[in-house]
């Protein structure tokens, strides 16, 4: 009843649409054709014609060793965003929740380094790391102990892993506490007076409450995973040697503008796309947000 002429809908639907459709789906289709393409530059010159060579890029994903290390350096960024990320900021979001105040505190505490640039974290890890006169080096050598390269092969990853995990469980801190505070007080009232404990209320209340909040934060967590670029690339530009601290996202990045290799490069983003809608649809058919609830002894 509320929108009996649709024009007005229209007025403000099919703008956002042109712009989704220029700056989004067209690149994309333009993206997938390039991928086809032996490009040597990202810009078509008048009178030039690039070559096609099929899925011959396709092709090289099997046998490039680099992009096995992205792949499965992305895929554990993944398991790691779930459990150390998302685990900590639903944590961290339930311990704020059961106090009465200076909740607003905590929620610009923790959200804070959302707002610092990802690449000034990046910088500022890089200057921990330093062999050289690093913070953690300094530390070591003032307690007698000898310096360590923390960016070697052998732990870059997880050096890398620590700041780009802690730069956003804030940001998933955030939405899970907004979800907690959506959730009656009467229920948690309810259950404390046929006395069920907090821990109880937690597990049968509060989580399965936020079933969908949490389908939402695991998606965002593990299609970001895929797409993780600038704090690594700043820590460690070119993956290290070998490209063993190489995600989808930097490895994309240093074939496409580093060494120009602008089809391959397509090809790799392709990938991630995929890679990201088959994730996101496991991921909605595990946690199931949708699905009716039953609360068991919280009713």
């Amino acid at each position: 009843m509320l929108y009996k002429k649709k024009w007005p809908l229209l007025v403000f639907l099919v703008p956002g649409f042109v712009m989704m459709l220029v700056f989004l789906y067209l690149p994309f289709i333009n993206n997938i054709r390039g991928s086809l393409y032996d490009m040597t530059s990202v810009v078509q010159m008048p009178g030039q014609e690039f070559k096609f060579i099929g899925l011959e890029n396709y092709k090289n994903l099997f046998i490039d060793p680099k992009i096995r290390i992205a792949i499965i350096n992305s895929f554990k960024m993944m398991g790691l965003t779930i459990v150390f990320q998302i685990g900590t900021a639903l944590l961290l979001a339930i311990l704020v929740d059961s106090i009465k105040h200076g909740q607003q505190f905590f929620r610009i505490v923790y959200f804070f380094p959302i707002v610092i640039s990802a690449t000034a974290i990046g910088l500022i890890f890089k200057l921990f790391y330093n062999y050289n006169g690093g913070m953690l080096n300094q530390l070591l050598e003032h307690f007698g102990k000898e310096p360590i390269n923390w960016l070697a092969p052998s732990i870059a990853f997880v050096m890398i892993s620590i700041p780009t995990l802690w730069s956003y469980v804030g940001f998933y801190f955030v939405i899970l506490l907004t979800g907690i505070n959506g959730i009656s007080d009467e229920m948690y009232e309810a259950a404390a007076i046929d006395g069920c404990s907090k821990f109880k209320q937690v597990f049968y209340i509060t989580l399965p409450l936020l079933r969908g909040v949490i389908c939402t934060c695991v998606t965002l967590g593990v299609t970001g995973a895929l797409k993780v670029f600038d704090l690594p690339w700043a820590i460690v530009p070119k993956g290290a040697p070998q490209g063993v601290t190489h995600f989808l996202g930097t490895y994309m990045y240093e074939q496409t503008f580093t060494i120009s290799n602008f089809d391959y490069g397509s090809t790799i983003a392709l990938l991630i796309v995929i890679f990201g809608v088959v994730v996101s649809w496991i991921v909605s058919r595990i946690i199931r947000p949708d699905k009716n609830l039953e609360y068991g002894g919280a009713e």
